[in-house]
């Protein structure tokens, strides 16, 4: 045993791993390599987690605007149907076709009710929602829908309601 140090590797066998022959020594991962994937998992876990925080805290989509042209012919509003999501601030542009004036009201009943009673003649447009609108003119008033459900716009000039001047505002 001379020459041959304890625990050492015969020649012959570093020869042969030195040629590719021998027995492989199995490779050990490198901490860097290993901390990008681990990293990229946590960073698409939070993502995930934060977006579903935020479709659970129930707060309201963010508020849009629509513009919706009526026309008023033939003492009827065309279209008669007008449908919105909720939180949503709808222009109302309203074209008077006929040679009488019109008014529009958009409302829950309360408002509708208070305008059938009423004895205002002429809405100039600082209430939202309510204008009076000259014959053939054009005019605007804006309305925001803060909650699901129906709600009616009509004219209340005498007899104009009963001959069918009403639509629906539907949201939802």
């Amino acid at each position: 045993m001379t020459g041959t140090r304890v625990g050492a590797r015969p020649r012959a066998r570093a020869d042969s791993r030195a040629a590719g022959t021998g027995p492989r020594r199995r490779r050990r991962a490198r901490p860097a390599a290993l901390a990008v994937p681990s990293l990229l998992m946590v960073a698409a876990g939070l993502l995930l987690t934060a977006g579903g925080l935020l479709v659970q805290s129930g707060r309201a989509p963010a508020a849009t605007q629509r513009t919706v042209v009526l026309t008023m012919y033939h003492t009827h509003f065309l279209p008669a149907v007008v449908r919105v999501k909720p939180g949503t601030t709808v222009r109302f542009v309203l074209r008077n076709t006929d040679p009488i004036d019109h008014e529009f009201i958009v409302g829950d009943d309360a408002v509708h009710r208070r305008h059938r009673v009423g004895r205002d003649q002429h809405h100039h447009g600082e209430v939202p929602g309510e204008i009076s609108v000259p014959a053939g003119t054009v005019a605007s008033t804006s309305f925001r829908f803060d909650r699901p459900g129906r709600f009616a716009y009509a004219c209340h000039l005498p007899g104009h309601e009963a001959y069918g001047m009403v639509g629906t505002v539907e949201v939802g």
